[in-house]
C-alpha cells in the first residue's frame, strides 16, 4: 500500500533544513541526511534554494504572502468576469423587475455562473428571483391596454396626463400604480428641451385673471407648409380657465385680420374680456387695434418689451402647441393646418388634462366655476 505523501508547512521545511545543515557539519553525507529527514535530494536542493537562509518568522510572512497573492488574484479574475458579464447587458440602470429577471437568466446561460453571482452582479435577491411571477389581473391588463392606447394617440403626453384622463374616464386607480404601468410598458415620451427660465423685472401691479374672461392673452406663433411657405398662427387663451379661444392660421396676420378674429370669438362663444394682455407688435398697436379695443370696451395690458414673461400663460400655451402638435404634424396646405388645429384645440379645451386645475380640462373647470353661484 502505497504511503500517502505529506506536504510540509514552511516552519518544518525551516526545520529540517537547520536539522540536516547541523547533521552535515558533523560529517555525514548528504544521502543519509536525507534519508533520516525522510525527503529525495531533489526536495533538500528545492528546499535550499526557496527557504535558505530564512527563519520562521520569515517563512510564515512568505506563507501569508502567498495565501494573499492569490486571494488578490482571485478577486481581479472574479472582477474582470463582473465586468464581462455587465457588458454583456445593455446599458443603463436595470430598473424594472421583468429587465431584473431577464438579465438573470442572460448571464446564467452565457456564462455559465450560478445563480447566486448573475444575481449579486445584477443586484436582484435570490428570493425573488426564484419566485415566479405572478399572473396579471384582468383589471392590470385592462389598464395597461388602455395606457397604450393614449401612448399611440398622443406622442408627446406621459403618464401624469394618462393618469388624469384613466380618472377622468372613471377608473378609481393610484397614480403610483400607473406610473409603474407605463414603465413597464415601456411608454416614454421624447425628452422636451427646457427653456432657461428669464429672470427680469416684476412690476408688482400686474394684473392677475380671478375668474373667467377676465384677461385673455394674445400672441403669435410661425411654422412653414410643407413647400416651405410661411404660417403664422394667432393662438388666444383666456388665462383663468387655460381654454383656448383660437388658435387662427394665416399666411401674415394684419391689425384688421386680429380685430376680426376678436369679432369672430365673441360672436361664437357669446363671451367679451375685459382686458386684453399681448405683447408691443406691430400688429397690436396699430391703430385699428386700439380703435377696436375702445369701440369694444375692452381695456389693454400691454407687457414690457422684450419681456415675454410677462405673458406667461400664452407663451405657456404656445409651448404646448408646438410641442404637442406643430412637432407632430406636416401641413400640405393652409386650409389642412387650420382644419387640424380646430381639431386639436378642440381636445385641447374638452379631453387634455390640465396639470394646473388639478386634472381637469379647460372646459370641465369653467362649468365647474359656474355652478358655483358664490364664485359666478
Amino acid at each position: 500500500m502505497a504511503t500517502r505523501r505529506r506536504r510540509h508547512t514552511p516552519e518544518q521545511i525551516i526545520r529540517k533544513l537547520r536539522e540536516g545543515e547541523k547533521q552535515l557539519g558533523q560529517g555525514a553525507e548528504l544521502p543519509e541526511v536525507c534519508r533520516r529527514l525522510e525527503i529525495t535530494e531533489a526536495t533538500w536542493y528545492w528546499w535550499r534554494n526557496q527557504y535558505g537562509g530564512m527563519k520562521g518568522d520569515d517563512a510564515k510572512r512568505l506563507e501569508e504572502l502567498e495565501r494573499e497573492n492569490a486571494r488578490l488574484k482571485k478577486m481581479v479574475a472574479e472582477q474582470a468576469l463582473d465586468i464581462d458579464m455587465l457588458k454583456e447587458l445593455n446599458p443603463g440602470k436595470l430598473v424594472s423587475p421583468g429587465g431584473r429577471r431577464r438579465a438573470v437568466d442572460v448571464l446564467q446561460q452565457r456564462f455559465g455562473v450560478s445563480q447566486r453571482r448573475a444575481c449579486a452582479v445584477v443586484g436582484r435577491h435570490r428570493s425573488t428571483q426564484r419566485r415566479a411571477p405572478g399572473q396579471a389581473s384582468d383589471v392590470e391588463s385592462m389598464l395597461r391596454t388602455r395606457l397604450r392606447e393614449i401612448s399611440r394617440a398622443h406622442l408627446r403626453w406621459g403618464w401624469r396626463k394618462a393618469y388624469w384622463l384613466l380618472r377622468g374616464e372613471g377608473h378609481l386607480v393610484n397614480h403610483k400604480r400607473i406610473r409603474r404601468y407605463w414603465a413597464v410598458e415601456g411608454l416614454t415620451r421624447p425628452v422636451r428641451s427646457r427653456k432657461r427660465q428669464r429672470v427680469g423685472p416684476q412690476r408688482g401691479d400686474r394684473l392677475t385673471a380671478t375668474c373667467p374672461d377676465q384677461v385673455w392673452a394674445l400672441d403669435f406663433q410661425v411654422d412653414v407648409t410643407a413647400d416651405g411657405r410661411q404660417i403664422r398662427w394667432c393662438n388666444v387663451v383666456d388665462e383663468f380657465t387655460r381654454e383656448a379661444l383660437a388658435t387662427a392660421a394665416a399666411r401674415s396676420f394684419t391689425a384688421d385680420d386680429t380685430t376680426i378674429l376678436l369679432d369672430k370669438i365673441i360672436a361664437e362663444t357669446g363671451r367679451r374680456p375685459a382686458n386684453l394682455r399681448m405683447d408691443n407688435g406691430p400688429e397690436l398697436t396699430a391703430a385699428a387695434m386700439r380703435d377696436w379695443c375702445r369701440f369694444a370696451e375692452v381695456a389693454t395690458v400691454f407687457i414690457e418689451p422684450g419681456s415675454p414673461w410677462q405673458n406667461g400663460y400664452s407663451e405657456s400655451f404656445n409651448g404646448r402647441f408646438r410641442d404637442e402638435f406643430l412637432t407632430t404634424e406636416q401641413f400640405d396646405t393652409l386650409l389642412e393646418a387650420q382644419v387640424l388645429a380646430d381639431d386639436w384645440r378642440t381636445e385641447y379645451n374638452t379631453t387634455r388634462p390640465h396639470g394646473s386645475l388639478g386634472g381637469l380640462t379647460p372646459t370641465q373647470f369653467r362649468q365647474q366655476w359656474t355652478n358655483q353661484p358664490a364664485l359666478s
